[in-house]
């Protein structure tokens, strides 16, 4: 290619822009695993000593305590599968929120008309969110307060970009 050459045809097909954002779980699997067998065998434990004491009630309760612990946990795992994806295109700016049940919803934006607000309160919470028409919708609910600063600064740059390249 000659360096004299506009790069325009090069970047008419340029890929567009894809995120696909989802919570965060810091505990593995393994960890999981792991974790309940100790808090099982804890319980089992005291339980016994409960029950070598003639309180056999109670024992009753520690075995509630390691059902309860698992259910938050699987809970939790499960709404660990809701994501995002955002994905832009000079024409079009498309956000896809998947419920941890596999449901998608769908919103379609105009990439000229679009705006990315991010709201920041005094004590330093955020929310991002798309405003167009008077509608706004929230996403990223889901990631810290300065990952979603981070990825405002992200996302608003390609949209910039993706309006530069915009096919009227």
């Amino acid at each position: 290619m000659n360096d004299n050459m506009p790069e325009a045809a090069s970047t008419a097909k340029q890929q567009p822009f894809v995120a696909t954002l989802t919570p965060h779980r810091s505990l593995s699997p393994m960890g999981f695993l792991i974790l309940m067998s100790a808090v099982a065998l804890v319980s089992f434990i005291v339980g016994f000593a409960f029950l070598w004491m003639g309180a056999w009630p109670v024992m009753g309760f520690f075995g509630l305590d390691v059902a309860l612990i698992y259910w938050a946990f699987k809970q939790n795992y499960r709404d660990g599968g809701a994501s995002e994806t955002i994905e832009v295109t000079p024409n079009l700016v498309r956000l896809t929120q998947y419920a941890p049940n596999g449901k998608a919803t769908a919103f379609d934006f105009n990439t000229y008309w679009v705006r990315l607000a991010l709201d920041e309160r005094s004590d330093g919470r955020s929310m991002l969110s798309f405003v167009t028409r008077g509608q706004r919708i929230k996403f990223a609910d889901f990631l810290s307060d300065d990952e979603r600063r981070e990825f405002a600064d992200i996302l608003s740059g390609e949209l910039v970009s993706a309006r530069n390249r915009m096919n009227f």
